[in-house]
């Protein structure tokens, strides 16, 4: 690299010149903190303040990873007993706090799958993924050295039992898992989960359980009665921590009784006296993540759980209820997907939007200038022109109220041939042309 030679030139400011400066760049920044962030598939919920705190606790803060078990007891306790929550909440035997994403987690779940078909002497090669699951679901079975293949929905967006007994039977014994979101990214909970598990039980395959949308069903049921053998989970969707910017995260992954001996190590164990890590474990698949994951991200859960106690079954009430309020509110005037009762998410269809001139990615632009953040678009693949929306358990009605108003004004604007092509207006950026940065990353050319 070549060094410079001339003198960098910085003009000299005061220091509250300075901190505008930087608090003008935080500005052109959308959060959640800004606005309302409906964003269907990642469960962008409100962070409780009092999380910060307690992750900032110096015992936590500038607590060396490395340090004795008896010299981090408060910290070993914390994590021993969040796994309880988990164990709880997820139905599950037993649960690793190691993986630091909700992929990393489906990742270490299906290593799990890989060494239990190892252990008793088994080649299963195959998964079964259906197309309304978890979008990295195929990505983390095939990293894992799985081959995929698709289970279709049915007309209900649900997976389509008579297609997969047809996958059983044609693949047989060959068939290690099958990898389910529940509810799914129709945000529809799938009732026909307690024959699925049981038809892949009897071909003595596995159930994976990706937990993206458990935000939905905590306190009213749990991926251990719907008969999930794997799960994973998402602290930054389920349990408020930090979300967005590339971390971090955490995705820990509870098991059934069968599967336990299988889990990442260290183990953290309570001989009455003291908190443990324990390598012991010769089944084990390993370690999956340095240390023992995002601890930081566990405290924040950790503070979550313990601060709502059994009101987080309140949380996927409300989450719930909010979600088929707007979608009430919204059907005369946008085609919704699946025109039933949904769970945390609905998916509106804008096929007939863009035989006006109008495509999804257009109203999600348009949304930028009312100062609310786009849904999510064109996903799940299976509908089109989708644009599914989750708002969450945490907005009031009042912020509700004025997405709808804003969504019925965009549908009104369509039909008046208004031009969507300039949206938006009122950001720092204006309208990118994706093409264009997709395929030129330096834009200063």
């Amino acid at each position: 690299m070549d060094k410079r030679t001339s003198e960098l030139k910085i003009k000299d400011v005061t220091e509250l010149e300075l901190m505008r400066h930087y608090k003008a760049l935080s500005d052109k920044n959308f959060c959640i903190e800004k606005g309302f962030y409906p964003l269907g598939s990642c469960t962008m919920k409100y962070n409780p303040r009092i999380n910060e705190y307690i992750a900032n606790l110096e015992g936590f803060k500038n607590l060396h990873p490395n340090q004795d078990d008896e010299d981090c007891q408060g910290a070993l306790e914390l994590m021993y007993k969040l796994e309880n929550f988990l164990k709880i909440i997820t139905g599950m035997d037993a649960i690793t706090l190691q993986p630091c994403a909700g992929a990393h987690g489906e990742f270490c779940g299906m290593m799990i799958i890989k060494k239990y078909f190892e252990a008793v002497k088994e080649k299963r090669t195959k998964v079964i993924i259906p197309d309304n699951a978890h979008g990295t679901n195929p990505a983390s079975a095939h990293m894992c050295g799985f081959d995929i293949i698709e289970v279709k929905s049915n007309s209900l967006g649900l997976v389509d039992i008579e297609e997969l007994k047809k996958l059983i039977n044609e693949h047989g014994a060959d068939i290690a898992a099958i990898m389910m979101t529940n509810p799914n990214t129709l945000g529809l909970f799938d009732e026909g989960i307690v024959e699925i598990s049981d038809i892949m039980h009897k071909n003595g395959s596995l159930l994976y359980y990706d937990g993206a949308n458990f935000n939905a069903i905590m306190g009213y049921t749990n991926p251990k009665l719907m008969g999930f053998d794997v799960v994973h989970v998402n602290l930054h969707k389920t349990f408020s921590t930090p979300h967005g910017g590339g971390g971090p995260g955490a995705g820990p992954v509870g098991v059934v009784e069968k599967l336990k001996n299988f889990l990442p190590v260290p183990r953290i164990v309570y001989d009455g006296k003291m908190y443990k890590r324990e390598y012991d474990y010769p089944e084990s698949i390993g370690k999956v993540s340095a240390f023992f994951g995002n601890f930081s991200v566990l405290v924040k859960a950790y503070s979550y759980i313990y601060m709502m106690g059994k009101s987080l079954k309140n949380v996927s009430q409300d989450a719930v209820l909010n979600a088929n309020y707007i979608k009430s509110e919204l059907k005369d005037y946008y085609k919704m997907a699946f025109n039933r009762h949904c769970m945390h998410e609905f998916v509106i269809d804008n096929s007939d939007k863009k035989e006006q001139g109008v495509s999804t990615l257009d109203i999600a632009k348009r949304l930028m200038d009312e100062n609310i953040h786009p849904a999510t678009i064109y996903f799940p693949l299976i509908v089109h022109e989708a644009f599914m929306v989750e708002p969450t358990e945490s907005e009031t009605k009042q912020v509700l109220d004025n997405f709808i108003d804003t969504m019925i004004k965009i549908a009104h604007e369509i039909d008046n041939k208004e031009d969507f092509h300039t949206y938006p207006k009122t950001t720092p950026a204006g309208r990118v042309d994706e093409v264009r940065a997709a395929r030129q990353l330096d834009l200063r050319e």
